[in-house]
């Protein structure tokens, strides 16, 4: 049964709303939602009259489109999912839809050997898995590295056509470290994902404020209309920005220098074959180990990267990064001073 598009985002809303485990919803909030949807993706001012609504909910609990959505009805005024784990998105595939997606990732297999669509990889991957397991309704053989429980993506849409359409954001944000949550304009500039975390490269409209990286998830509200104009970046080269870094935390005016490191030879071949970053360099082999070096922002990123090794790897320069190192280790030693005497059975 064809859909129109207004349907689909009413459809993927009312989705998104039911599987919000921490609100209630009532039928105005679902409009208002729906309404909301159509507003920032097509345009739409007009506001979702209570009827569409309503046969909206009714054709996802129908089988009409393959949805079945278990939508129920709590204290005769709330409206939710009487499965928890129940999305729209997961439903099974057609025979239809397998076929089309078996010819694309066909398609997207021959461009495997191209270094340009090297970032297509894993999504082909991900698609051949998904139609192995729709198709033999086995286990997936592949188990990409997730987190349902992300704080922030739903940010990530709004401030990507922020950056195409080059319009100004009003965020209410709050760091770890603040006491109180702010608010602010910025111009956003580039959306970047850090061990499954999302940041944002932007710029505050704050006076003489500097380029600043901030987590999606540390972000309480976005106002896509901020009535301020957009500031085009104009301090760095956004497709180098992060390439001297691990991590995300760096200052625009920060240098980077030689980082070496000793890795035992029991655990060099892991450095070997997953390099810490795309600058290191093997420098020589001796009794103890290999020695490496990278060229990288000294940040608290790389010091945590180092830190993982535990005594597998020495820190041989710089020598701030040694001194910090040092102190990181001496306190986690500290730790372990008074272990408390084992209990009697």
């Amino acid at each position: 049964m064809p859909v129109n598009r207004n349907a689909l985002i009413r459809y993927r809303t009312i989705d998104n709303c039911l599987r919000h485990k921490y609100k209630k919803w009532t039928l105005d909030d679902l409009i208002e939602a729906c309404s909301d949807a159509l507003y920032e993706f097509q345009g739409i001012d007009k506001g979702v009259s209570r009827r569409t609504v309503q046969a909206d909910i009714e054709m996802m609990r129908s089988n009409k489109l393959g949805y079945e959505a278990p939508i129920v009805v709590v204290d005769k005024k709330f409206y939710t999912y009487s499965d928890k784990n129940y999305s729209i998105t997961n439903i099974p595939l057609t025979n239809q839809d397998m076929q089309v997606l078996t010819e694309v990732a066909d398609l997207l297999k021959q461009f495997k050997g191209f270094s340009h669509f090297t970032d297509v990889n894993e999504m082909i991957s991900k698609l051949e898995d998904k139609i192995y397991v729709q198709k033999t309704a086995a286990a997936p053989v592949i188990d990409f590295e997730k987190n349902d429980n992300l704080k922030g993506l739903e940010f990530i849409e709004v401030i990507r056509k922020s950056i195409i359409s080059q319009t100004a954001l009003c965020i209410t944000y709050q760091s770890f470290k603040a006491r109180q949550a702010s608010t602010f304009c910025i111009s956003a500039y580039l959306l970047k994902e850090y061990r499954n975390r999302w940041f944002v490269l932007c710029s505050s409209h704050q006076r003489n404020a500097p380029l600043l990286t901030l987590a999606l998830d540390r972000i309480i509200s976005i106002e896509p209309d901020s009535g301020e104009a957009y500031r085009p970046n104009t301090k760095v080269d956004l497709s180098t920005y992060y390439s001297n870094l691990i991590g995300v935390t760096k200052s625009p005016k920060q240098s980077d220098c030689e980082v070496v490191f000793q890795v035992d030879h029991e655990n060099a071949p892991y450095v070997i074959t997953k390099p810490l970053h795309h600058t290191q360099k093997l420098l020589t082999e001796n009794a103890d180990g290999k020695v490496f070096s990278i060229r990288v922002v000294l940040n608290y990123e790389l010091e945590r990267e180092l830190l993982g090794f535990g005594c597998r790897l020495k820190v041989l320069g710089p020598r701030i990064l040694v001194k910090k190192i040092r102190e990181n280790l001496r306190k986690a030693l500290e730790c372990y001073q008074e272990i408390p005497e084992k209990r009697p059975a």
